[in-house]
């Protein structure tokens, strides 16, 4: 039996004729968008501060550090999800008493940034942590030399040319990021791929609602992909990295 391809369905009512799909995909897109924002913004603040405290000189702090890539970075994202979503209200008792007063999709988006910001930030800790040690030993002495402490040195010497050379890995994250939000509809979240899946148990058009859910996660990814490559090409160090000035 032939498939019948209707690109039309997106123009069609739901069965309830408060919104056409597109408008549902409209919708989803605007969380998928604002989950990868705020999680993207927690990944890097945490991470950024647990691949710093790794390259001290404080072994209880690398061990600190270490414990915490490890141990987001070998969960499975999808259940560090359920257990933010289902298990951590469960043990504190004044966020259950939040979860229960709250509205579900609130709840929803603020667990799915939670999870995918501390998943993601396990990740970006590690390429803070090599960006800081791929740099020569002889910058963190200069800016000894020159009366800096340990926290001016990192401030003004180490950490803005380690963020610099990190940037292209961090393209990578960030576009990994975006299409980990889709991971977000197992807790119930209305993001982009499950309106699409809804799109699709309603119409039995699943190909069109895919297909259109597949290129606006490319086109997305491609946005964070040039901005990214904007601000490379204006932050880079002419000469320091390859590249970098052209």
């Amino acid at each position: 039996m032939a498939y019948n391809f209707d690109w039309g369905v997106f123009f069609q009512e739901l069965p309830g004729g408060e919104a056409e799909y597109w408008q549902i995909l409209l919708d989803g897109v605007g969380w998928t968008l604002a989950v990868s924002a705020l999680a993207w913004i927690i990944a890097l603040a945490v991470g950024s501060i647990v691949g710093t405290i790794r390259t001290t000189d404080h072994p209880w702090l690398v061990r600190l550090g270490n414990a915490w890539v490890e141990l987001f970075r070998n969960v499975p994202l999808i259940v560090q999800l359920f257990l933010w979503y289902f298990v951590v209200p469960e043990v504190i008792p004044p966020l259950k008493r939040w979860v229960v007063a709250s509205d579900p999709s609130t709840v929803q988006f603020l667990m799915a940034v939670v999870g995918l910001g501390l998943f993601t930030s396990a990740r970006v800790a590690e390429q803070v942590r090599a960006g800081i040690q791929s740099l020569p030993r002889g910058q963190r002495f200069a800016a000894m030399a020159v009366g800096l402490d340990t926290v001016q040195t990192y401030r003004h010497v180490l950490l803005p040319m380690a963020f610099r050379i990190v940037i292209p890995p961090l393209t990578s994250e960030t576009m990994n990021l975006i299409k980990n939000s889709s991971v977000a509809l197992t807790i119930g979240l209305a993001e982009l791929t499950f309106r699409a899946r809804e799109m699709g148990e309603y119409t039995f058009h699943f190909f069109e609602a895919f297909t259109a859910a597949t290129l606006i996660y490319v086109a997305i990814s491609m946005t964070a992909n040039r901005v990214m490559a904007f601000v490379e090409k204006k932050v880079a160090v002419p000469g320091y990295i390859a590249g970098g000035g052209k």
